[in-house]
């Protein structure tokens, strides 16, 4: 069973910590930022919904491949230089899609944008991970916490930006990044760089060969084809203007982020990790079902959209959690790979989605996530023996440790 009695200290952090979350919200509004001006991007650029769903597939599937790679440049040219290298390349990539006429160069951006956010993710993550005061429960709530901020203003200011202009959301992101960049410079702290220890190109690969790990990464990847269903095909089924949108997806946002740092650490003090997934999988294949059933009634489909996110801010925390205390990986390494296999699934969704409802109806999209989230839910239970780890507490965990090393040197 799960402890989070360092709770009360995660406002007390180090400026550095306080200075990469503030650059993960920024980020994480990238994801949500243009959702609520996929309609007006078709319209406007003369797209249809398939090739604006690419939108989300060409920053998804390049962060995804990348992240395989972060691992090995951030321990080549240390933490700090990494994340910003990332910033500079949302700002550059997001500035030039909001500049772009046709909505193939938009794509190429926003690829170039996801290669810039597999930079700055994986490496943010463990970088608050090892920085903050409280422990890595803590620390991962503080980051779910920026997470969830992000998604959650995202779509507000994207409907802000966007009642003025498509082009707005990017310039806007470019603009916030920048500002993201400057935080990160002047707070913080330069690191040791003659310390790296390098790390392989394989090791991304090697981490996915333990079977904590994989059954974790596979579980996310259907998981999150029905997270980017919810949040990506949506607003093309609800046809509400870019306010509409952003109302919309700021309350799926807001709920996600109440969730992911209020309701999921009272879950998993309560019990095993694991089994909070076994509940909440399950529970997030119902809300999809019901999305089929209800896609003809723009405010039951707003009801279940907000009530998605609720599961959804669980999920994403209990994931979290279990990932980094899956492996005996730096953080980086085991973050960059799950994450890698996770944004496969975020980049097939969209135009999956748009096809699946031009062939088969509206309703199909949501009923096909439903099943991805369901083979989620029976990779879980399915890997209970494997997952046994990712239950464990982190001081649970230095015991075990301890203990296997007294062993091993008693053997010895």
């Amino acid at each position: 069973m799960s402890a989070h009695g360092a709770s009360g200290s995660i406002l007390k952090q180090p400026k550095a910590v306080w200075a990469v979350a503030f650059a993960s919200v920024i980020s994480f509004m990238g994801i949500g930022l243009v959702d609520p001006i996929l309609p007006a991007i078709a319209e406007s650029l003369q797209a249809t919904p398939t090739e604006t769903e690419m939108l989300f597939t060409a920053y998804l599937a390049v962060t995804g491949v990348a992240m395989l790679f972060t691992s090995w440049v951030s321990s080549r040219i240390g933490v700090k230089k990494t994340l910003l290298v990332g910033l500079v390349l949302i700002v550059v990539f997001a500035a030039a899609a909001g500049l772009s006429n046709n909505v193939e160069a938009i794509i190429g951006f926003r690829a170039g944008w996801g290669l810039g956010n597999a930079f700055f993710i994986s490496t943010a993550l463990a970088t608050i991970v090892d920085s903050a005061k409280g422990g890595r429960a803590a620390a991962i709530i503080l980051y779910e916490a920026a997470l969830g901020l992000g998604i959650a203003a995202g779509p507000l200011i994207g409907a802000a930006l966007g009642n003025i202009s498509w082009r707005g959301p990017f310039f806007g992101t470019a603009s916030l990044m920048a500002v993201a960049f400057i935080a990160i410079v002047a707070f913080l702290p330069k690191t040791d760089d003659s310390k790296l220890e390098p790390t392989r190109l394989s090791a991304p690969f090697k981490a996915l060969a333990q079977p904590t790990l994989l059954a974790l990464a596979l579980a996310a990847l259907f998981y999150n084809i029905g997270f980017f269903v919810l949040l990506a095909y949506s607003p093309f089924v609800l046809g509400f203007d870019v306010w509409g949108l952003g109302l919309t997806f700021f309350g799926w946002g807001l709920a996600l982020a109440i969730t992911s740092v209020f309701l999921a650490p009272v879950l998993t003090a309560r019990m095993r990790r694991s089994r909070v997934l076994w509940i909440a999988l399950p529970l997030l294949a119902v809300v999809l079902v019901l999305c089929g059933v209800f896609w003809n009634d723009p405010t039951m489909l707003v009801v279940l959209i907000v009530a998605g996110g609720l599961v959804l801010g669980v999920l994403n925390t209990v994931l979290t959690e279990c990932v980094m205390g899956a492996t005996d990986l730096p953080r980086v390494v085991a973050s960059g790979a799950y994450s890698a296999v996770r944004f496969i699934g975020g980049a097939i969704a969209p135009p999956a989605a748009t096809e699946i409802a031009r062939e088969f109806g509206a309703d199909a999209p949501y009923f096909a996530a439903a099943v991805s989230v369901a083979i989620a839910a029976v990779i879980v239970i399915a890997c209970a023996k494997p997952l046994a780890r990712a239950d464990v507490d982190e001081e649970e965990l230095d015991d075990v440790d301890e203990a296997e090393a007294v062993l091993l040197g008693d053997a010895a």
